[in-house]
Formats: C-alpha cells, structure tokens, sequence
C-alpha cells in the first residue's frame, strides 16, 4: 500500500457536488482504501480570469496498485461525470489529479508523480496541510509548511459554509 494523494477541482456544474461526487466515485476503485477527503477551499483560476473561482479538495488514501491504473481509473471518472477540456486551464466540472505516490518518481508522457505544480499551487499544499500536517515532505519538494509561507502571496479560502463531509462512501 502506498499513500497516495489526489487532488479535485472544479468550477462549474456546482462545484462541491461534483466534488462530492468524484469522491464517492474514487471509493468504488478497486486497490484503494482509507479514503479521506480534505474541507473544501476555493481559489481564484490559475489560467485564464474570464471564468468562475475554482473549488479544491485533496483526498488521500492507500493505493496498491501501479500508478498508471489509477490514473486510467480517474480519468475514467472524469469522462463519465462530463468532463471536457475547452482550453488550457480553463473551466471544468471535474478535474482529478495525482499529487504524490509515497516516494515514487515518475516522468513518463502521460504521468508525471510528484505532480509538478505542487510548490506553485497553494490551494493544493493547503488542503494537504489539513491531512498530512505541514511537516509533510513530497518527493523532492521541502516540507508542507515552507512550501504554504512561499505562497503566501496567493489567495484561497476555506469554504466555512459549505459541507462536504456529507460525502458518505460505502
């Protein structure tokens, strides 16, 4: 079993539903267990401005299986709930990627682990934070908590009002 941790996003279709729902999806994959799901944050878009803040969560877990399966595994996920890129960072109901695969390194042309953007992105080191603590070390990256003080300067929030721990899996 490998800690393995996922990220999700989304801005439109109601995002924290879509959220949810990826979530419950993720606990039906075979080889992964000890699903937890982060509170949810919403941050301004990273790509172009001219569309909706997004909503972000991280899920962490236990995964058995090889990297490449459950990457298959959440796109299949995404394509059943609807996703379709319209352009480069632009809006989606649903976005899953794979943050971190306890030490494993992997750069092949489809799957890059640790995902590259980890340090440029505090609306993922934040929700990661809330579960691993900040003395949380990625693969090549320093610990969580240096990673949140360099980006300080990026906005996001918590989402005090909005309840995805209702996400009940089976």
């Amino acid at each position: 079993m490998t800690l393995t941790v996922i990220a999700l996003g989304a801005n439109i279709d109601n995002p924290p539903e879509r959220i949810k729902e990826a979530y419950v999806r993720m606990s039906e994959i075979s080889r992964l267990t000890d699903l937890t799901l982060s509170s949810l944050y919403t941050s301004p878009p990273m790509g172009p401005q001219d569309q909706p803040a997004f909503f972000n969560a991280i899920a962490t877990c236990q995964y058995s299986g090889e990297p490449t399966g459950l990457l298959n595994e959440l796109q299949s996920i995404e394509h059943a709930m609807g996703r379709v890129k319209l352009r480069h960072w632009g809006e989606r109901c649903i976005d899953l990627d794979i943050i971190q695969m306890g030490e494993q390194l992997i750069h092949d042309i489809d799957l890059l682990i640790p995902h590259p953007s980890i340090s440029e992105r505090l609306f993922v080191v934040e929700p990661m934070i809330e579960l691993l603590g900040a003395d949380h070390k990625v693969p090549g990256l320093d610990d969580l908590g240096t990673l949140r003080d360099e980006l300080k300067h990026q906005s996001i929030s918590l989402c005090q009002d909005i309840d995805i721990s209702g996400a009940t899996v089976a």
